[in-house]
C-alpha cells in the first residue's frame, strides 16, 4: 500500500537526504587507489553518527533475504551493479575502477536513500561514458516526476537516454517508494510505458536508480545473498535519489 508523506515529513526528509548527500560527497572524495571498502563503510558510520543519524541498510532484512544486511553503506565495484557488501570480503580499489556507493539514512524516523558511481582516477573512455549516461538517466527521470505524470513516465524516460547510448538496463532491478522504511510501494521501474502505472501524486516519495551495464541486462546474484554482478561481467553504473511529488512539481530530497 502507498503511504504519502505529509508536509512535516517532507521537511524531515529533506533534512535527512542533505545530510546523506554530504556525507555521499565526503566519501565519493576518498574513493582513490588503494582505498578498501571497509575502510569507505567505517567512514560512512563515523559520519552518521556524527550527525546523530543511524544507517537505514545496516540490520535492514529486505522481503526474501535469508538475513539482515551487514553494512551502513553498499560499494559496488566495476561488475558489482548493487549491494555490494564492504565488510565481509577484502575488496581494495585500484586505477581505472569505477566504485557505486549507495545508502540510506534515518533522521528523525524517516529514510531517505542515494547512490552515485565514481571513476577511480583516470578510467577509460567507456566507463566515462557508461557513468554519464546513468546520470543523465537519473535526470531524465526525475524531470519525468512531476503531478499527473505515472511512474510509467519515469520509466520511458529512463529507457529512452539508456537506448539511445547502445547500453542496457540491468535486468529486474528498480526504484522503490521509501520514506517510514527502506523498501515501499511502489515499484519504479527504469522501463515503461508513458502514461501508464500508478499516478504521481503529492506527498509520495519515491527513490528512482537507473542501473546501466555496459553488456548485456543478465545479472545473478552472489553467494553471500546480496551483491548483484551483471552476468556477463561487464562495467555497471548507479545512480539514485530520493524525490518527493509536490503540488507544483517535485523536490529532489536528496541533493
Amino acid at each position: 500500500m502507498i503511504k504519502l508523506k505529509n508536509p512535516e515529513e517532507i521537511e524531515i526528509l529533506r533534512e535527512g537526504g542533505k545530510r546523506l548527500a554530504e556525507i555521499l560527497s565526503i566519501l565519493a572524495s576518498k574513493v582513490v587507489p588503494g582505498v578498501s571498502a571497509l575502510e569507505l563503510e567505517e567512514e560512512a558510520m563515523r559520519l552518521i553518527k556524527k550527525g546523530g543519524d543511524e544507517p537505514a541498510f545496516l540490520g535492514y532484512r529486505p522481503q526474501g533475504a535469508k538475513r539482515p544486511f551487514p553494512a551502513a553503506l553498499c560499494v559496488s565495484v566495476n561488475d558489482e551493479i548493487v549491494h555490494g557488501i564492504p565488510n565481509e570480503t577484502e575488496k581494495i580499489v585500484k586505477e581505472g575502477d569505477i566504485v557505486s556507493l549507495d545508502f540510506g539514512l534515518l533522521h528523525h524516523g524517516l529514510i531517505t536513500d542515494a547512490a552515485i558511481t565514481v571513476p577511480v582516477g583516470e578510467v577509460d573512455e567507456e566507463s566515462k561514458k557508461l557513468i554519464e549516461t546513468t546520470k543523465v538517466a537519473l535526470e531524465s527521470g526525475i524531470e519525468a516526476t512531476k503531478p499527473g505524470n505515472t511512474i510509467g513516465d519515469i520509466g520511458a524516460a529512463i529507457t529512452r537516454v539508456v537506448r539511445e547510448s547502445g547500453f542496457t538496463l540491468a535486468e529486474s532491478l528498480v526504484g522503490h517508494g521509501v520514506g517510514y522504511r527502506v523498501h515501499e510501494d511502489p515499484f519504479v521501474p527504469n522501463f515503461g510505458i508513458a502514461g501508464r502505472g500508478e499516478k504521481l501524486v503529492p506527498g509520495l516519495v519515491i527513490a528512482i536508480e537507473p542501473m546501466v551495464n555496459i553488456g548485456k541486462s543478465g545479472i545473478k546474484i552472489l553467494f553471500d545473498g546480496y551483491t548483484i554482478k551483471t552476468r556477463d561481467g561487464s562495467r555497471s553504473a548507479h545512480f539514485e535519489h530520493t524525490v518527493a511529488i509536490t503540488e507544483n512539481g517535485h523536490i529532489i530530497l536528496t541533493a
